[in-house]
């Protein structure tokens, strides 16, 4: 008689940041935790736009997308009963775009309305096609059953609305995974929901993020949006900003800044679209794009997606393009993304403008950033950078706090480039620290 097991591989968040793919499985159960892209693995090996993946084998043939039978489209027959996605950044999600699609997803109510929204802005994509997926979602409160194992999500505080925590419980106990949270952020009343519930369950193993090792910098979203005013306050040109279009805690922000310093913030027409959709959620405090304080910037470009042409035509007059914006530049704080400094050529930005980097994880392309051509842009039109921001991961002596109370058995750290630092740093806890290697089956 074979004994019944109960184990974990990391298929990805080994050594690095993001990428998570986490298999349990527990008896004849298999189920996946996140199933996202390795930014930095396919930056070893591309570099879009015109060197970029062109098939599915062309990842796998890199390690970039991991061999696993019964996952994937060309599957004669599924070999895992399901996907739980933690929250909908590209390295939580996007190689969704891959699996079989008899297999069901589970994740929040906002993290489908995030992906089903990105997935009609965006151009038809090898490495995020979420058409046909059997989305089911949760909210917390929840308890999900996948034949012998029961997750149960709860949600927490990240840099992106609708995160969530899992707490697996299995035959060999409960298992917590942490997906990405934090404890600084707009609703750390959240994350501490998380980990009473974690407590309460008294886990056999902690699967943690743990990103924050080096360079981490204490703040808060309150520190943030004072910041934020200071300088804006003192701008007497147009104040540029880069943000996440999913960073919902950004846009209050700056929207909030806007208006007590008597500008309109104006947001990309994906900005726009995105946050309609998440209008949807009724427990999301979002602006309304109505609002005398919003504004949406067209960017100058000879065709227009169905999407961007529908959202034009309803927010007719709250559409401008960049010579409109240039004409009352004090009155303006600009969403421009590392991709659309071009049009900075038609603003023409006013002495006494700046630019404001408010994002650090670079969790999607949007994000990904060529500093010395940001400098570059930046010198030419005599912009100075501010870096004004706060970090969606927990800090160092707040997770070790957390993970005493929880107190489990075995540690796994994930989505970290310091795992061997994390170890030694949570080194006199009573907790086993098991430093994953890739594809290694670990029973627990």
């Amino acid at each position: 008689m074979v004994r019944a097991k109960t184990t974990l591989t990391f298929y990805g968040g080994v050594n690095e940041i993001g990428g998570n793919k986490i298999l349990l499985q527990d008896r004849d159960t298999k189920i996946f935790f996140d199933f996202g892209m390795s930014f930095a693995l396919k930056r070893q090996y591309y570099s879009p736009p015109f060197l970029s993946p062109k098939s599915e084998e062309s990842l796998k043939e890199l390690g970039i997308l991991p061999k696993i039978e019964g996952v994937y489209k060309d599957a004669k027959s599924p070999q895992v009963n399901a996907f739980f996605i933690s929250h909908g950044h590209m390295d939580h999600s996007a190689y969704l775009s891959f699996i079989k699609r008899e297999i069901p997803v589970y994740c929040g109510e906002t993290t489908k309305i995030i992906l089903k929204a990105f997935g009609e802005v965006r151009r038809a994509d090898l490495e995020f096609n979420i058409k046909e997926i059997d989305f089911k979602p949760f909210r917390t409160g929840k308890k999900i059953k996948v034949d012998n194992v029961e997750v149960e999500p709860v949600h927490v505080d990240h840099s992106i609305p609708g995160a969530y925590g899992f707490i697996i419980h299995t035959s060999k106990g409960a298992i917590v995974y942490t997906g990405d949270f934090r404890a600084h952020g707009a609703k750390p009343e959240m994350t501490m929901d998380f980990i009473e519930k974690a407590k309460t369950a008294k886990p056999v193993a902690v699967i943690t993020e743990a990103t924050n090792m080096t360079g981490a910098s204490v703040s808060s979203e309150k520190e943030v949006e004072r910041k934020l005013n200071d300088i804006v306050r003192q701008s007497d040109g147009i104040v540029l900003a880069n943000f996440a279009s999913t960073d919902i805690d950004r846009i209050n922000s700056f929207y909030r800044i806007a208006k007590k310093n008597g500008r309109c913030l104006a947001v990309s027409l994906k900005q726009a679209y995105l946050l309609e959709a998440l209008r949807e959620d009724k427990g999301l405090k979002i602006p309304d794009l109505n609002d005398e304080g919003m504004l949406i910037f067209r960017k100058s470009k000879k065709t227009r997606s169905k999407w961007e042409t529908q959202m034009m035509e309803k927010y007719q007059d709250k559409v401008k393009d960049a010579f409109e914006v240039s004409k009352q530049q004090c009155k303006i704080i600009l969403a421009l993304s590392f991709y659309d400094l071009e049009e900075l050529v038609a603003i023409k930005p006013d002495p006494g403008s700046c630019y404001i980097l408010s994002a650090s994880e670079p969790f999607n392309e949007e994000m990904e950033i060529d500093f010395e051509r940001l400098v570059n842009w930046l010198s030419h039109y005599g912009l100075p950078q501010y870096h004004v921001h706060v970090s969606g991961h927990i800090m160092p002596l707040q997770l070790k706090s957390f993970l005493k109370e929880i107190n489990a058995s075995k540690i796994f750290p994930v989505h970290t480039e310091n795992a061997e630092l994390f170890a030694k740093f949570v080194g006199n806890l009573k907790s086993e620290v098991v430093l994953a290697e890739k594809e290694k089956e670990y029973e627990i």
